[in-house]
């Protein structure tokens, strides 16, 4: 039995030797085969039922081989098993086998990139209690409160459960032992997404919890990411898209090749109905997603080609509601042409009225004072223009008048 054991435990070192070399080999080459090489050690390592022995030292997908291993292989482990038990292993996992300069982005990556992946598997929230209870009085609680916490929390924001993730958050067992790591960045994002998502807490509640995370020292990609989410998917309120803009643009130059922050600021120029910056940023997106080849690229690539339709479908209203606008405006223009051309016209024809009726009474009273009477002539010639004078007077009293009132209606 003893020489059983010692074979067993040579094979397994054997595996682990071969693994370490692989992944040392893997060092400097490209995307693609970094990947491809780690996918195979870690299969083998998942295969044998062997944990990755070596250390990791960054969480660099496009450079580090051993993270990209460690990654493969946990992401391996969670898809079997999604559960406290996993989480708690993976956490007991990082804290031997990462360097403390990596330490807290690895557990980001794994526990939201995980939890994400395993949405559909929730734990009730009296497993996760029993959870919390069974790591009481260990030296490592709170690291280990927290891993459990980010991964359970990383399920519940992939579902959008933004009252039941503040309330994980806040009050859960698992919260209180995590209580150390309150005030991390990471959590004060996931509070900032369950706030901004929650019709029961205020926008000055969620800005304040975004301000405190989007500006902690040591804030990560993820963090980034999160504050970002949380935003996108806000209760509306004024300012939204602009400060979304404002935000996914300052990451966006802090981390020009990230395809998820380019997919965040093209959805902050739709909100805020710029659809032609957003459709360059989101095709930029779809372009950077191609190159990379993320793990879940397929679940990404709907996503980003679903914002797509949905930009070019507002952009499409956008310019047949401008179009529509442009049409009525001309025809506006021209029924208030019309309108002035018709009340000219009436003005024209009143003055026309009041100047002929003038003249024909003139007419008929010059007949009536030359054709009959006893007057003299110079009588009738003062007659005729006595009254010529007061019809013509009574005519510029009816024009004027009329052009004064239809001056002062004119008016805007």
């Amino acid at each position: 039995m003893q020489g059983e054991a010692m074979d067993a435990s040579a094979a397994q070192e054997q595996v682990h030797e071969q693994v370490r070399v692989r992944l040392a080999a893997a060092v400097g080459a490209d995307a693609a085969d970094l990947g491809r090489i780690a996918e195979e050690a870690a299969l083998r390592l998942r295969e044998s039922g062997q944990e990755p022995d070596f250390e990791v030292r960054s969480a660099d997908f496009a450079t580090d081989p051993f993270f990209v291993c460690a990654d493969r292989y946990w992401r391996r482990r969670f898809a079997d098993s999604p559960s406290s038990d996993t989480a708690f292993a993976c956490a007991r996992w990082i804290a031997v086998h990462t360097t403390a300069e990596c330490r807290s982005a690895v557990r980001e990556q794994w526990t939201l990139g995980n939890g994400f992946i395993t949405r559909s598997h929730m734990e009730t929230r009296e497993q996760l209690e029993e959870a919390a209870r069974g790591i009481a009085g260990d030296p490592a609680a709170a690291d280990l409160a927290l891993t459990l916490l980010l991964y359970h929390a990383g399920k519940l924001r992939a579902n959008f459960a933004f009252d039941d993730l503040n309330a994980v958050l806040t009050t859960s067992a698992l919260a209180t032992t995590a209580s150390p790591h309150r005030h991390e960045p990471v959590v004060l994002a996931l509070r900032s997404f369950a706030a901004f998502g929650s019709r029961a807490l205020t926008t000055e509640h969620a800005r304040d919890l975004l301000d405190r995370a989007w500006t902690a020292p040591h804030r990560s990609r993820n963090v980034l990411d999160v504050c970002l989410n949380g935003l996108a998917f806000s209760v509306p309120f004024d300012g939204q898209g602009e400060l979304l803009r404002r935000l996914a643009e300052e990451a966006v130059e802090t981390h020009p090749d990230n395809h998820m922050f380019r997919f965040r600021l093209a959805t902050a120029h739709h909100l805020c109905a710029d659809h032609d910056e957003a459709l360059s940023h989101i095709d930029a997106a779809l372009a950077m997603l191609a190159r990379h080849g993320a793990f879940s690229r397929e679940l990404l690539l709907e996503q980003y080609l679903v914002k797509r339709d949905a930009i070019q479908e507002a952009r499409l209203r956008a310019a047949r509601e401008a179009e529509h606008e442009s049409r009525w405006r001309r025809q506006d223009a021209a029924n208030a042409d019309l309108e002035r051309a018709m009340h000219r016209s009436s003005v024209r024809a009143v003055e026309l009225v009041a100047v002929f009726t003038s003249a024909i009474a003139f007419a008929v009273g010059s007949l009536q004072v030359t054709l009959s009477g006893t007057l003299k002539l110079h009588e009738r010639l003062w007659l005729l223009t006595a009254l010529g004078a007061g019809l013509t007077v009574f005519a510029l009293l009816i024009v004027g008048g009329t052009w004064l009132i239809t001056r002062r209606r004119s008016r805007p």
